[in-house]
């Protein structure tokens, strides 16, 4: 072994021949592990791969029992193998036996070694595997050589991510990387989708592992570096980012990262020890993501995703790869897999061949989940590191329902959630049969079916839904898709079109809610603790009237000669409505000066989303034309519960008797005044909680497209007075011990009312 050359550089080029060679995978691990021990001076190489089953098996050795291979395995935290696969950080020790952790495994006659180094085998951050040196002095691994076998184990990740190795496992036992996951997170929009991942900012895939001029691919990797560092210095220049706020810092961290110096170093020791400039910079974006998610302080962990971003960003640059996800590259049915991306981006995608979105950070208010939410698409969130889990191409399940995904699911669980998917479209086609009945109870009582919508292509299921109007514009949908503010005319051929396409069937228009977390690109914001509970919706429109005015002027044009009804988002007084009311007052007396038709009707409402209301309803009652409760926040003010919170997510039900009694107060007061109320927003859409709404008096109520039918199906098999007999006591008994949802299920089993 000592008259072999030896250096890292040397052992990457001869490692380049055995990863080209057409060896078996035995063979090819077999020479690799011999490779290293000749090149470090080794007397023993061992390569342990993570099975799916939490194993460290023994897939390859020089110098250990031969007979220990595909025989010996250690679980995660046992050994000093199993612990560097869960800290995801060499070991390097002169004396191993004396380590409280080493555990000696008789059938690899290892018990005569002292001298250990171990690093963990890594892609895209995950540990897939440990690679290991050994001898018998006590001897310390120079960092050199530490450097150079984290090298290494970085060429065996991508041997072991080819899939190449699983040919080699015992029968029934698969490898980490492609074993089935299911995870749980957030259910941010229902339904169920399968289909194949395609990666939104993709990994780029290294190929080429070995330079042959270090000298060269240093060069091309500081004039990729100073190309991402001047990307980056521009943000600070762009106008439409505000000078002061927290933003600042987290820009100016972010800038700091692309401008350290030690991520530079490191990056080019890798290239000096042989890599290219494109693998060196993934060897060193493993190293950090392994090192800082590892890290129970959560803002470490959050500056793994900047750097992240940084090492991308440097890898696209260096490959000629453009920003953004190719779908072509997946044939069929696809689920989009992302950190984050913004609403627009999704319109980019194939809307026919996409099933669903998966997203690690994400909100019901995310602007990407209202529009998909729009779209009819499942979407799940809140699932930590999931995209370092998901290669392109893999077979995945969304579950928008249950709020989980399935990645590489096994084929029982994919023929059971098929089997759902076509029980669900034959639902769906009973529900097609619906569609042109009338929505009248079982004791006769005519519910008022509508939908919500905010994008022109959510008109197209006015017809297939059945829907007897739009009860829920949202406007603001058109700026947050759009990357400059819409013109006025922009906004008006919005509107009209919208209304052509509507017909005679009504449509309530909703001003701007924008501001707290809905944040436009291009108008300055405030950063805000409380963003839902801040500068937004009607607050911010009568700040800037100009905006709310240029909005009403667009919707009165649009609705020339036809009728427009307007609402206003989270009025909190009653006087808000009526400077509302004086603004549109005056813009009419404008428009009609210069000649402009005018709406044949005019109506004004407000959208009841702040409990302040509830003391202010006779008030507000004779200041507008009709009511439309928000449901959505009105729950989360009431119950100070934010529905984005995974911790509260199941802590509180819509359905609980202080909510109820709310709602049925406003129902009450709205007949009262003779005023028309609308419900919108996630309870209505759901059967079991728009029975609730039937029996409180409800007979409008607004809701996705997609839930109509089985709203409808619902409504036709019940009778609402028998409901209330059951229902409304005990609503009033607050010392009742069964729960809304257990009386609902019960009465609908017992009535045989579909839910």
């Amino acid at each position: 072994m000592s008259s072999q050359p030896k250096g890292p550089s040397v052992l990457l080029r001869r490692l380049r021949e055995v990863m080209a060679a057409p060896h078996d995978p035995q063979t090819r691990l077999d020479t690799i592990v011999a490779d290293i021990a000749g090149n470090m001076s080794a007397e023993v190489c061992s390569v342990y791969v993570l099975r799916a089953d939490g194993m460290l098996e023994l897939y390859a050795s020089q110098g250990l029992n031969s007979e220990a291979v595909h025989v010996s395995a250690l679980r995660l935290g046992q050994g000093l193998v199993g612990t560097i696969a869960v800290s995801a950080r060499a070991l390097n020790l002169n004396d191993a036996q004396k380590h409280p952790a080493f555990e000696y495994l008789p059938e690899t006659g290892e018990e005569i070694y002292n001298a250990f180094l171990g690093v963990p085998i890594l892609r895209a951050g995950r540990v897939l595997g440990v690679l290991v040196v050994q001898n018998k002095s006590n001897r310390v691994y120079m960092d050199a050589e530490v450097e150079a076998l984290e090298t290494t184990a970085m060429v065996l990740g991508e041997l072991i991510a080819t899939g190449e190795l699983e040919e080699l496992s015992s029968k029934g036992v698969t490898l980490d990387l492609s074993r089935p996951l299911t995870v749980d997170g957030v259910s941010l929009s229902y339904g169920i989708g399968l289909g194949y991942v395609i990666l939104h900012e993709p990994r780029v895939i290294v190929t080429n592992l070995f330079n042959d001029k270090a000298d060269e691919e240093i060069i091309r990797l500081r004039e990729a570096l100073v190309k991402v560092q001047v990307s980056i210095d521009l943000l600070f220049q762009n106008r439409n980012v505000p000078i002061e706020g927290e933003h600042r810092d987290v820009l100016e961290a972010y800038r700091m990262f692309a401008h350290d110096r030690g991520w530079n170093r490191r990056m080019e020791e890798a290239i000096m020890n042989g890599l290219t400039a494109e693998a060196a910079v993934e060897k060193v974006q493993n190293d950090n993501r392994a090192r800082m998610m590892r890290q129970a302080d959560p803002y470490l962990r959050e500056r793994s995703n900047d750097f992240d971003d940084l090492a991308n960003r440097l890898l696209r640059e260096l490959v000629g790869k453009k920003h953004g996800a190719d779908a072509t590259i997946v044939e069929g049915d696809h689920v989009i897999v992302a950190r984050s991306m913004g609403a627009a981006e999704l319109l980019d995608y194939n809307s026919d061949k996409l099933r669903g979105l998966v997203l690690e950070e994400a909100t019901p208010n995310s602007h990407v989940v209202i529009v998909a939410r729009a779209l009819g698409i499942p979407v799940v969130g809140q699932l930590a590191d999931f995209v370092s889990y998901a290669e392109q191409g893999n077979a995945i399940i969304v579950d928008g329902e249950a709020g989980s995904v399935s990645l590489r699911p096994p084929a029982d669980i994919e023929t059971a959630y098929t089997e759902k998917v076509k029980f669900r479209a034959g639902r769906l086609k009973q529900f097609e049969k619906l569609r042109d009945k009338p929505a009248k109870t079982k004791d006769g009582l005519d519910i008022n079916l509508l939908m919500n919508a905010g994008l022109v292509m959510d008109l197209k299921q006015l017809e297939s839904s059945g829907a007897e109007g739009v009860g829920l514009f949202r406007t603001e949908l058109q700026f947050m898709v759009s990357s400059t503010l819409p013109r006025p005319g922009e906004q008006e051929e919005l509107y009209r079109h919208v209304l052509d396409e509507a017909g005679e069937r009504p449509v309530t228009f909703r001003t701007l809610d924008i501001g707290g977390d809905k944040v436009l690109p291009y108008l300055k914001s405030l950063q805000e603790e409380n963003p839902a509970m801040g500068w937004r919706a009607l607050r911010l429109s009568l700040d800037r009237p100009a905006l709310l005015r240029s909005q009403i002027r667009a919707l009165l044009k649009a609705s020339a000669g036809r009728n427009l009804r307007l609402m206003a988002p989270l009025v909190t007084e009653v006087w808000e409505i009526n400077l509302v009311r004086d603004l549109i007052k005056r813009e009419v007396e404008l428009q009609t000066r210069f000649g402009h038709e005018m709406p044949r009707t005019l109506e004004l409402g407000a959208m009841l989303e702040v409990p302040s209301l509830l003391w202010q309803l006779d008030e507000l009652m004779q200041a507008v034309d009709f009511i439309s409760i928000g449901s959505n926040d009105l729950f989360q003010f009431f119950m100070a519960s934010d529905r984005g919170n995974v911790n509260l997510a199941n802590r509180y039900s819509s359905v609980n008797k202080p909510f109820l009694r709310a709602l049925k107060q406003i129902i009450d007061k709205g007949n009262e005044h003779d005023t028309p109320v609308t419900l919108c927003g996630e309870i209505a859409g759901r059967p079991l909680f728009a029975m609730v709404l039937l029996a409180l008096g409800f007979t409008n109520i607004s809701m996705s497209p997609i839930a109509i039918g089985p709203v409808k199906a619902m409504l036709m098999a019940l009778d609402v007075g028998a409901l209330q007999k059951e229902l409304l006591p005990v609503i009033e008994d607050i010392s009742e011990q069964t729960t809304i949802m257990e009386l609902l299920t019960d009465f609908a089993d017992k009535h045989g009312i579909p839910y």
